[in-house]
């Protein structure tokens, strides 16, 4: 029987038709709108999908001037990103069986208020701890914001174009990186550190108030949660928290310097694996292991991982580049306006050319672009400017956009496929692919960067003998700029060789990141030929399933 909705907040419930009722356990129905409601599902889809991915996007962007304006070391800025991924990436395991049991609107309202509270605290108490809790906040809080907008936007659209609105959902948090990096640096100074938080307190309230105004149709609630759901749980966050840790934090206090790395990694080690083992022997399990070590899902999560990898060359590779070589975010803006409309450009076509029988074309695609991009930046100087690389970056977003929708569908059809029950399952794992894709590409590469910067630097190095005439030459070329401001010779000529010394630097740092996107071109390339063979085996198999199906069809016919 079908709740009052004067009584619950909520609109009243009816009895949906079968076409109207969702595959998906804890999802609303897609009853027929009017054309005006439909766009005002749009409006809040938008809305609040943007809002999930934008905070953070501003935080990761702006690092170095948050990090003089809310007065803190490097290491400790580096936890702001960091701890919202831990707490994002298991958010969608407690949000799916949440919403099955007791409905989306109250866990969106619950933690997003939860984060507008705390936003508005940081305000008045501003410190490092209450910094980080506003990111672990704003992690959850984007998880029901992802979720909450993917079922504005199936609303909206028609059932012959209801993938297409599921594309465009999960492709537009892609376009929050290239928008963040267009917001004006002037607004993260020292004395206006505020502006960014009153920003995201601003988003939370209008998302709040956007989603009391328009609410999607009621779900049929079930009981879901079982007790060893709140052992499994605490478990496997717990693992991935110290994993999300390791590989956010590892990088910037260096992996074997830190002494709280190695533990944390031990820990995540011993703690997955005691999930993994209480999931695996259990009835009703939250996560489905059996289904989750197939080989098709093990080799869509390890693809998955490796395209959030080579996508990390816009965040590591170009602007890690662009800043070497002396490029503020004023000088990259354009930059980031051509990768926001190539990205924007990837959302349209990934949606209009969607074949739900080859999900694969997109991402073998993608990742041949990716490949090329890379390529074409894998031959950089100290004269590269950001105009350079307008063609290189514009096709990493275009990429990073028409591969994360049919990645989604070939995941989430999969996993319908076996039943709802695998829901659970496939949200876990590509939340996991996604984020610690991000994480584990930012780590590795920088590494490797880092790693073959002080290679180039030392043979460069070996190659600058003092008494080589051409080393003399600069040495007092360069002691030769001080000449107006230093009498002593001596001074003179140790500015000389610190100028050199800095030279050297950035030319070993162009060498090792022309060798991080050569690294890039290599991986995206070897996957491609990893992943053709199945992805073709799985397009026949598609083809002949329609085949029957139209076959069966015609003779009940």
């Amino acid at each position: 029987m079908a709740t009052n909705g004067a009584a619950t907040g909520e609109q009243p419930a009816w009895q949906p038709a079968p076409h109207e009722r969702s595959p998906i356990p804890g999802s609303p129905p897609t009853p027929w709108h009017p054309p005006l409601r439909r766009a005002a599902y749009i409006s809040v889809a938008v809305l609040v999908i943007l809002s999930g991915s934008l905070g953070n996007a501003i935080v990761t962007a702006n690092l170095t001037t948050l990090q003089g304006s809310l007065g803190l070391y490097s290491a400790e800025i580096q936890w702001l990103p960091t701890v919202y991924v831990m707490t994002n990436v298991c958010a969608n395991m407690v949000l799916i069986k949440f919403r099955q049991q007791f409905g989306i609107r109250l866990f969106t309202q619950i933690f997003l208020g939860a984060f507008a509270l705390t936003t508005a605290g940081h305000l008045i108490a501003h410190s490092f701890a209450t910094a980080v809790a506003v990111r672990a906040l704003s992690g959850i809080a984007a998880a029901a914001c992802s979720t909450v907008g993917l079922l504005y936007m199936v609303q909206a659209w028609t059932p012959e174009h209801r993938l297409k609105g599921i594309v465009i959902a999960i492709s537009l948090p892609q376009i929050a990186v290239p928008l963040a990096r267009l917001f004006p640096s002037e607004a993260f100074e020292p004395d206006r550190w505020q502006t960014m938080y009153l920003f995201e307190l601003g988003l939370a309230l209008f998302c709040l108030a956007a989603v009391r105004l328009l609410v999607l149709p009621p779900v049929e609630r079930m009981k879901v949660f079982e007790p060893l759901d709140f052992v499994t749980f605490p478990i496997f966050a717990g693992g991935m928290a110290l994993l999300c840790a390791v590989l956010g934090m590892g990088r910037a206090l260096w992996w074997f310097e830190a002494p709280w790395i190695a533990p944390a990694l031990i820990g995540a080690i011993v703690l997955l694996p005691i999930a993994w083992l209480i999931e695996h022997h259990r009835e009703r399990p939250l996560l489905n292991t059996r289904w989750l070590a197939s080989r098709d899902i093990v080799r869509f999560a390890l693809v998955s991982i490796l395209v959030r990898v080579v996508l990390s060359e816009q965040t590591i590779g170009a602007s890690g580049l662009l800043t070497v070589l002396g490029m503020g975010n004023d000088q990259m803006r354009m930059l980031y306006l051509v990768v926001l409309l190539a990205t924007l450009a990837g959302v349209v076509v990934g949606a209009l050319t969607l074949d739900p029988l080859f999900l694969g074309k997109p991402i073998l695609i993608a990742l041949a672009l990716i490949g090329l991009g890379a390529w074409l930046d894998s031959g950089s100087t100290n004269l590269v400017r950001p105009h350079d690389m307008y063609f290189s970056q514009a096709l990493l977003g275009f990429a990073s956009a028409l591969f994360i929708g049919p990645a989604m569908l070939i995941g989430l059809t999969r996993a319908l496929r076996e039943g709802p029950t695998h829901f659970v399952s496939f949200s876990a794992l590509f939340g996991i692919t996604q984020n610690l894709g991000g994480l584990f590409g930012s780590a590795m590469l920088g590494t490797f960067q880092v790693i073959r910067e002080r290679a180039h630097g030392n043979a460069i190095v070996a190659q600058l003998a003092s008494g080589d005439p051409l080393v003399a030459q600069r040495l007092q070329q360069n002691a030769g700029a001080y000449g107006r401001v230093l009498i002593d010779p001596g001074l003179r000529q140790a500015e000389g060789a610190a100028i050199l010394s800095q030279t050297v630097t950035r030319e070993a740092n162009i060498l090792a990141y022309n060798d991080t996107f050569l690294l890039i071109a290599a991986i995206a390339a070897g996957t491609i030929l990893w992943v053709f063979i199945p992805i073709m085996r799985i397009r026949r198999e598609n083809l002949a399933r329609a085949a029957a199906e139209q076959q069966a069809g015609a003779r009940n016919g």
